[in-house]
């Protein structure tokens, strides 16, 4: 298996640390004045979610974990798992709440998701950047005000909560940005 030396490191590289798999967050090369130079990186722990800071030396290195991103479809949550499915061979994966984490508030069924896979088990889930879903509950619109200053919860489909303008309605369809959260606009009928 191919390892990353002092040099090799760099964010968004997948390593193995204490056999799980783990996403390089930030890395920085550090030259002191006196002394040996070394590298500092902060790492998350693809499973759990937990983060670490590590301190490499020139006689340091870290094996490169062997995930793939794939792309897969949602499918559908038994309440325990979520299931989703690869296009062209129609295989199957079910991935847990860990590997999960907030992606399962975006999903109502059949997008396509970027899924990361370390042995074959679903580790992280990545939800489209946009999604369209319908507003289920929220106080009713105010005619006119059209200005930015304001905003309201609106409870959506999937059962997340967002903020939208005053003017928006229940019943409509929304997008939203799933990196941030944020209401994008309204969708035509």
């Amino acid at each position: 298996m191919a390892t990353a030396g002092l040099n090799d490191v760099k964010k968004g590289m997948k390593i193995l640390h204490n056999n799980d798999p783990w996403v390089i967050t930030e890395a920085e090369f550090i030259k002191p004045g006196k002394g040996q130079a070394f590298t500092r990186i902060f790492i998350r722990n693809l499973k759990t979610g937990r983060t670490s800071e590590q301190t490499m030396k020139s006689s340091d290195s870290y094996e490169v974990a062997d995930v793939t991103d794939t792309d897969m479809q949602y499918l559908y949550s038994d309440g325990e798992y979520w299931h989703f499915m690869q296009p062209d061979t129609f295989e199957q994966h079910q991935a847990g709440k860990a590997g999960m984490g907030e992606t399962s508030k975006w999903l109502k069924g059949e997008e396509e998701c970027v899924v990361t896979l370390f042995n074959g088990e679903i580790i992280a889930v990545q939800a489209p950047n946009f999604v369209e879903l319908k507003i289920t509950e929220t106080d009713p619109g105010v005619r006119g005000d059209t200005s930015g200053g304001g905003g309201k919860p609106a409870t959506l489909e999937t059962g997340a909560v967002v903020r939208v303008p005053l003017f928006v309605n229940q019943e409509e369809l929304i997008k939203v940005d799933t990196r941030t959260g944020e209401y994008v606009g309204r969708v035509g009928k």
